[in-house]
């Protein structure tokens, strides 16, 4: 079974900033969020030999699937693969949203997901990301944890379902919550919600 988690909430996602390829630290809100799904996963994981936690090289990811291991109890278990790194938005990255807005006043209000003029294609992203879902898809000797990004999640999801680009921008892309991929359904798994909680963007 695959469970697919997002990074916690970065200094660029509070300050409105476009990542990508770019790498920013976690907040203290994402790092609660990080060790609130972590606790989420830690009462469903009876045998940790079953589980692995596959996670985005980018340090956000890294620090967010280190967290969700030790607090599940899986330490140990973190394996980064280069398939699951956020989509590249070339000249886009670091970038406000008000910022894009006046390059692209047409997306005001829309998501900016896959809009980039120079960064990663649809063709590439799905390529990439559809061969580890391949590799994890319908096993039933393991489960995985998938730590990724608001992006790459977006393309995960939307292969799974099936479902093309414009479906895909418009799926949500949490930072308190799990999506369990299974049976050829996506369920959304909330985590208990932080008193601190302000949410990313």
């Amino acid at each position: 079974m695959i469970y697919l988690a997002r990074h916690g909430q970065t200094e660029f996602n509070r300050d409105g900033r476009l990542q990508g390829r770019i790498d920013s630290p976690l907040t203290e809100l994402g790092l609660e969020q990080a060790a609130q799904v972590g606790a989420w996963f830690a009462p469903r994981i009876d045998d940790p030999a079953r589980w692995t936690v596959s996670t985005s090289p980018l340090g956000r990811a890294r620090k967010t699937a280190a967290i969700v291991a030790t607090a599940a109890g899986l330490r140990g278990r973190v394996v980064a693969d280069e398939r699951l790194i956020e989509l590249s938005i070339g000249s886009w990255e670091g970038k406000t949203s008000s910022e894009l807005e006046a390059l692209r006043p047409d997306l005001a209000e829309q998501p900016f997901f896959m809009h980039s003029p120079d960064g990663e294609t649809w063709a590439s992203a799905t390529a990439r990301i559809g061969a580890w879902l391949d590799d994890w898809a319908d096993r039933n000797d393991c489960d995985v944890i998938a730590v990724s990004h608001a992006g790459a999640g977006k393309v995960l999801r939307a292969l799974y379902l099936g479902l093309g680009i414009e479906a895909g921008r418009q799926l949500e892309t949490p930072q308190d919550a799990v999506f369990r991929l299974h049976g050829g359904r996506i369920e959304r798994l909330d985590c208990a919600p932080l008193p601190s909680a302000v949410r990313g963007v």
